[in-house]
């Protein structure tokens, strides 16, 4: 398991370090050669009392599993963001194996850019790969990450096609002309 810890607003020391590392490994017996990064952050708001958070994303050879979580104490958002990763991974081992197999099997990924817009201004950019996959294939996707929208590529048509989570509960595609 590749491992890496980043500290915002404060410094990782050993022992916490050690003990994430600790508690992030039981999901190497679900996740076959995972690569974690760990970002713990203290905010430095007074309002907000759950003001340590630990925040994951690990990437395997299926899914990109994401959580976040915060508390009072440091060890105890770990805590929970790990029982949180450990429904992720098995909600993905016991879902759909078989078309996530064919998916990765099938065309190479090619990169693509996404961006997250406040107003006029760009605060956040990420890069993925789009693998060819279903709409249903998509969904799982979507409710592994925990996001409100998914991008990827259609199996069927090769275009970019976006699912998302509407406020009914259901789910929406987005298809171009």
């Amino acid at each position: 398991m590749q491992f890496q810890v980043k500290g915002r607003n404060l410094e990782v020391s050993d022992a916490i370090r050690s003990y994430a590392e600790e508690k992030l490994a039981k999901l190497e017996r679900q996740l076959p050669d995972p690569r974690v990064e760990l970002e713990l952050t203290i905010e430095k708001n007074p309002s907000i009392a759950a003001n340590h958070v630990a925040e994951a994303t690990i990437w395997t050879s299926g899914p990109v599993l994401r959580a976040r979580e915060a508390s009072t104490d440091m060890r105890a958002s770990i805590d929970q963001l790990v029982e949180k990763l450990e429904r992720q991974a098995t909600r993905y081992r016991t879902r759909g194996r078989s078309r996530r197999r064919r998916a990765a099997r099938a065309n190479g990924p090619e990169p693509a850019q996404a961006t997250d817009g406040d107003d006029l201004r760009i605060v956040k950019s990420k890069q993925f790969a789009l693998n060819p996959m279903t709409p249903e294939d998509a969904i799982l996707q979507l409710e592994l990450i925990g996001h409100d929208f998914y991008v990827f590529r259609n199996g069927e048509t090769s275009e970019i096609n976006v699912v998302y989570r509407r406020r009914d509960g259901d789910f929406g595609l987005i298809e171009p002309q």
